[in-house]
């Protein structure tokens, strides 16, 4: 799973041209054997399109990466969506686990809107399986689980009553002590993965382990779920229907509550809904929410005097394929939010809506 961090790199390069693939993918034979074929597809229009504009000699480095990247590929193991970014100094793929819709963009910047998409109409948020054994994490979007394992998870219980004998003299309250600075430990390994983003967070495992961690975590606000048992030994598979019955209601709640404040700023004069508007006021950083629906895309310029005009047809390395998604980069770099709703949600609104601070 992509997280915020990787996305704001991903955001901050610049670089002519700078290309992004995207596509749709399957998880399961025999519909996977169709996703080599669409790539290849994909890569020939790329190229195609940037032989238009650029000589043989300036695309060397950039198709280079581009075919190295395309090698990489691991096809029996792609999951909904996959993602290709690549310019002369830097080539990532990402495996993404919702659908993103067939597209080639060649602009300044890559094309993170589908990413951005996928990631809030994909709930987000993690999953901690406590144990003193093996304390798992979990990243979930939507009914997809995976689990993380680097340098901090699984975490095992070191020392007296974990790999350790307890002393002779311990008693009940000791054990429990004991548990309670390991959780400690868990809850500030956390923040490496969840620094400013604050997802929602299911909890799971014996009782008394999960009341031990409550009282401990600094993130007691995100918890939004609990699951209870030892789930040492189970498996994504079968974690995975009761994880989702305790996530679900999230996604729900947290829309509404965004169309909500949208009411409420519109009440108070603090919203903008022409696209021209929102894209002067995102850049000059002084975006809250931004509320767009799901299908709005629009190619555009920028003109010499910075205002956004808008073209009948992406193409030139001067026009931005996707105009949104430029918007919706700009009021993340700047610490704004992003919310996608469902298509005719903001007819109100020309299709998108940005709430201000200011």
């Amino acid at each position: 799973m992509i997280n915020r961090q990787e996305l704001k790199q991903l955001q901050s390069l610049t670089s002519v041209p700078a290309l992004s693939i995207l596509l749709p993918t399957h998880r399961t034979s025999p519909d996977n054997k169709q996703d080599p074929i669409l790539v290849k597809n994909l890569v020939n229009e790329a190229t195609e399109r940037l032989r238009e504009e650029f000589s043989n000699r300036e695309l060397a480095p950039l198709l280079n990466n581009l075919d190295k990247l395309v090698n990489e590929i691991d096809y029996p193991h792609t999951l909904d969506g996959l993602a290709l970014y690549v310019s002369h100094d830097f080539a990532k793929l990402y495996y993404l686990p919702f659908s993103v819709p067939a597209r080639v963009i060649i602009d300044q910047t890559f094309a993170t809107r589908d990413l951005v998409y996928g990631m809030h109409r994909s709930l987000r948020y993690w999953v901690l399986l406590l144990s003193q054994a093996s304390t798992r994490l979990l990243a979930g979007t939507a009914e997809t689980l995976e689990e993380v394992q680097d340098k901090n998870f699984p975490m095992e219980m070191t020392g007296p009553g974990g790999t350790a004998p307890l002393p002779y003299h311990a008693d009940s309250s000791y054990l429990d002590d004991r548990h309670r600075r390991f959780f400690q430990q868990v809850d500030s390994a956390l923040t490496y993965y969840d620094d400013q983003e604050f997802l929602p967070l299911v909890v799971g495992g014996v009782d008394r382990q999960v009341s031990f961690f409550q009282e401990v975590t600094q993130y007691p606000q995100s918890i939004t779920g609990i699951i209870t048992g030892n789930f040492d030994k189970a498996t994504l598979p079968e974690l995975a229907p009761q994880v989702w019955s305790a996530i679900q209601p999230v996604r729900e709640t947290q829309r509404q509550d965004a169309l909500q404040e949208l009411e409420n700023a519109v009440n108070a004069q603090m919203v903008v809904s022409t696209i021209g508007e929102v894209w002067r006021l995102a850049n000059e950083g002084r975006g809250k929410l931004l509320l767009v629906e799901k299908n709005y895309h629009v190619p555009a310029i920028v003109t010499e005097d910075q205002h956004l005009q808008l073209v009948d047809e992406p193409g030139g390395t001067e026009v931005m394929d996707d105009a949104v998604d430029e918007i919706i980069e700009a009021v993340l770099a700047k610490g704004g939010n992003v919310v996608m709703v469902d298509d005719g949600s903001l007819s109100l609104y020309q299709q998108i809506a940005l709430i201000l601070r200011y």
